[in-house]
């Protein structure tokens, strides 16, 4: 019995991980295909039907490249930051809210908090490593970046975290079964997605990819596998942060084909604003983190503070 419990863990995680890299290439399929028709063009359509095989292609192509690296990088730490970054989310997507547990999960939100701080480690090591000016102004970008966006987003969850008065993402969805949580928090759901958009690197803020400044950025250096490798860990965090954003604000009935509905539409969003935002200046990057958006969630955190307050004095004034 013991072995059975540890065994169906391991197996149900790797079916999860599997379908989120099955999904991951198919969202840059999706992705290449809308930007193809914002920008009135038709995008992979040769491979298969409709260009449907285009990501396999492409994994077949970088992974069969040769893996070079410049001989002044730093070489163990340089090869081994993308794996680092995508094992990280990865192990993220195990607090998936299942409703069989694979693992007990009931602070899946600090779980949440404490891979998404480390990640920015990944990119930051991985600038440093590649001993090359642009890569390394491209991982001090990404440190200041996700940083600044990190405390608005720890505080939404705060401000979420009251209402709902759980660390458990299953809570969430017990929690919205009649009503969805968008409806009482409008602006705060606006402002994680504006967040979730700075804190996956996305345009209008990759200023850590910023091609007309940094050539490529922090993975300048990088090509076939490692490329793949840091790629694939940039669209697994998107696909995450847009079940993240369902789950908190959309209700997350997982059983649901609504559900997955949602999760693409807010997956679409995300390519809808590379296809049609220029990119933020830097300065005004940092004034909306901490100027608009740190203020505005500390405002919501003590208003929702306040009401639960006072609805506690009610119930102890009518008992």
């Amino acid at each position: 019995m013991m072995l059975l419990d540890f065994i169906l863990p391991v197996i149900g995680s790797l079916i999860l991980i599997i379908c989120v890299m099955v999904s991951v290439a198919f969202l840059t399929l999706f992705e290449r295909k809308i930007l193809g028709y914002i920008q009135i063009r038709k995008g992979p359509n040769k491979l298969g039907i409709n260009g449907i095989l285009q990501p396999f292609s492409d994994a077949i192509k970088l992974f069969s490249k040769e893996m070079i690296y410049p001989n002044i990088s730093n070489y163990l730490i340089y090869y081994f930051c993308p794996v680092f970054s995508l094992f990280l989310i990865l192990f993220l997507w195990i607090s998936f809210p299942l409703l069989i547990k694979l693992f007990s999960f009931n602070l899946g939100i600090l779980f949440f908090l404490s891979c998404t701080s480390i990640s920015v480690y990944s990119i930051m090591i991985a600038g440093w490593s590649s001993n090359s000016k642009y890569s390394l102004l491209g991982g001090l970008r990404a440190v200041a970046q996700t940083i600044s966006y990190e405390v608005s987003l720890a505080l939404i969850f705060i401000s979420l975290i009251i209402l709902v008065f759980s660390f458990s993402f299953i809570d969430f969805y017990l929690k919205q079964i009649n009503l969805w949580l968008i409806f009482l928090t409008i602006p705060l759901s606006y402002v994680w997605l504006i967040s979730s958009l700075a804190e996956t690197n996305r345009t209008p803020f990759d200023f850590t990819e910023g091609e007309s400044e940094l050539v490529s950025g922090f993975n300048v250096e990088y090509a076939s596998g490692g490329f793949a490798l840091i790629f694939l860990a940039e669209y697994a965090s998107i696909l995450f942060m847009s079940m993240l954003f369902s789950v908190m604000f959309l209700g997350s009935n997982l059983f649901n084909l609504f559900f997955y509905m949602k999760l693409s539409f807010i997956a679409f969003f995300f390519i809808w604003v590379r296809g049609t935002m220029p990119r933020f200046r830097y300065d005004k990057l940092m004034y909306l983190a901490w100027k608009s958006y740190l203020p505005f969630s500390l405002c919501y955190l003590i208003l929702f503070i306040s009401f639960k307050m006072i609805l506690f004095i009610l119930i102890l004034w009518m008992i």
